[in-house]
């Protein structure tokens, strides 16, 4: 690859960081994403990082990771949506970083840097900076083990011990089920490769050995909060074990849908959750994909490609298989996904090279009028409108021709425009229906010494992180009028129990908040002339 090569793509990839930044300075969005957030704030204010709580009670759920590297950020940065949403984004990049340095390895420089490219700009990767949950760290500790125990395969030793400190932080994030994806993928290249005394070399052995190892933190922490209490109640009954929950009914509980967390399972699920996901690369993928079927297109490839490829294959076939299914899941598999998307792109030419730039293109003016037309019917902010505008003619303008940089280029301002639309417009006024979040700030801003609390509502997340403290949770009358006589005490509560606590209670309206669950967009909300019909009240109200 020539210098010129080199320098565009660091410059796109510069570009998607820059813009993905942004998301840095939005709020926490509900439900997970404010969840746990309210978590780690509750684990720094009770300077406890051993026990869970939530709403004051036992949770029993995701391991701790994730809640640690937030809580350790807030004692850092100071507890904020910024400090909850850094370290999700700089492991984001540390993914980034492993994609090229493996892609690199087993292909070509090009390679690397088209797949940590394409990786950066796909569109679940990007609402991840918003909407910050788990799976971006289980993706970049999952690729970052998959990378040492690649260089520990070629003879490094001291990979092992990465590679398993690092399956063990995706364990402490997720459970045990991401030794699929990192193991699986080495285990059928060895097959296949007729490599079988791999299979019984000490090193690997000593891998898995070392991970249970590096997990100690969370087997103990698990094992203090309820296997020392089975007297506590978690899902309804006593006697609920941790470590049975983290070894069994979290992973295998939810793939059999008999744990006490139940979903619905559809084979189809993650094909058409793929299409969106990974826009705007996923058509290229699924050609990729074809293409790989085909004997002659292997040939040219290193035998170690074997090992993403079924990775990625055998993830996915466990996640079409389970019966509890989640969009967010597939952000685990698209590193592999961008590896195999560079390699068929570095491939096209004459006929299909022309046939993809015409895909891309149309991709482009699909989401460029998509955004155009949100902008327009919502009435959120017309400052959105004049970056798409300036966008549009940019990419038209200066992209012209059928080469790979020109495809490469408009693909990741189609993800660049999306990502500004999103940042500087949708998203910030979109939140200001997150009541949770606007009354948690103006209690803040108003009643500084307010005893903020929580009265027949169990969602109230984003007001659990905004609030000053740890709000107190009434779930009857007949506990709220136990603590009615509480000096400050101001309540957040749905338009549904307000007559009654006005009756009984001398409630005071102090401010109404309208309300949209804003992770589940409909047309409705966007446009601005039906928005109201979807809308629903809560107030801050004072007892007297």
């Amino acid at each position: 690859m020539n210098l010129r090569d080199t320098t565009l793509y660091k410059i796109l990839i510069a570009l998607i960081i820059a813009v993905s930044a942004l998301a840095l300075f939005g709020g926490v969005m509900e439900p997970d994403s404010a969840l746990y957030a309210s978590i780690a704030k509750n684990m720094v204010l009770r300077n406890d990082w051993a026990n869970i709580y939530v709403r004051g009670l036992d949770w029993l759920d995701k391991p701790h990771l994730t809640f640690w590297l937030a809580a350790a950020s807030f004692k850092v940065f100071g507890i904020s949506a910024f400090a909850y949403k850094l370290p999700s984004f700089l492991f984001g990049l540390l993914g980034a970083w492993y994609i090229y340095k493996l892609a690199k390895d087993i292909y070509s420089e090009k390679t690397g840097l088209i797949s940590a490219l394409i990786f950066l700009s796909s569109l679940h990767i990007l609402i991840s900076t918003f909407d910050v949950r788990a799976e971006v760290y289980i993706t970049t500790f999952t690729l970052a083990s998959i990378y040492h125990y690649y260089k520990a395969h070629q003879g490094s030793f001291w990979h092992i011990v990465a590679g398993s400190f690092f399956a063990a932080c995706a364990i402490m994030i997720k459970g045990i089920f991401v030794l699929i994806p990192v193991f699986g993928g080495f285990i059928i290249y060895w097959l296949l490769t007729k490599q079988f005394k791999q299979l019984l070399k000490p090193k690997w052995w000593l891998a898995i050995v070392l991970i249970f190892i590096f997990i100690i933190p969370e087997l103990y922490t698990l094992y203090i909060q309820f296997d020392l209490h089975p007297e506590k109640l978690v899902f309804g009954k006593t006697g609920v074990s941790g470590l049975k929950f983290f070894f069994w009914d979290s992973q295998f509980g939810r793939f059999f849908n008999n744990g006490p967390i139940k979903g619905k399972g559809d084979m189809s699920f993650f094909l058409h959750t793929t299409l969106w996901a990974f826009l705007p690369w996923s058509i290229l993928f699924y050609t990729a994909v074809v293409n790989l079927f085909k004997q002659k297109n292997r040939v040219d490839l290193p035998a170690e490609s074997v090992m993403i490829w079924t990775s990625a294959a055998i993830t996915f076939l466990l996640f079409s298989l389970s019966k509890f299914q989640l969009p967010h899941y597939i952000l685990i598999i698209l590193p592999q996904f961008a590896i195999i998307t560079a390699l068929y792109l570095q491939k096209l030419e004459g006929k299909s090279l022309k046939v993809f730039w015409y895909v891309q293109t149309f991709i482009f003016i699909i989401v460029a009028f998509l955004i155009i037309a949100i902008a327009y019917y919502s009435k959120f902010d017309s400052l959105s409108f004049r970056i798409c505008m300036f966008l549009l003619i940019l990419a038209v303008t200066f992209l012209n021709g059928p080469a790979l940089k020109a495809v490469v280029c408009r693909s990741v301002l189609t993800s660049a425009f999306l990502m500004i639309f999103l940042s500087l417009a949708f998203y910030p006024s979109a939140l200001k229906y997150e009541s949770g979040m606007q009354a948690g700030k103006w209690l803040k801003e108003n009643y500084p010494k307010a005893k903020a609390s929580v009265f027949m509502y169990p969602d109230a997340y984003s007001f659990d992180f905004y609030v000053i403290g740890e709000p107190k949770y009434f779930w009857s009358y007949e506990e709220l009028d136990q603590w009615k006589d509480k000096k400050n005490l101001i309540i957040y509560t749905p338009a549904s129990e307000l007559e009654r606590l006005k009756t009984e209670f001398h409630a005071e309206v102090l401010k109404s908040f309208e309300y949209y669950h804003i992770t589940k967009l409909t047309g409705k909300f966007i446009n601005a002339k039906t928005r109201p019909q979807v809308l629903e009240q809560f107030y801050l109200v004072k007892v007297h």
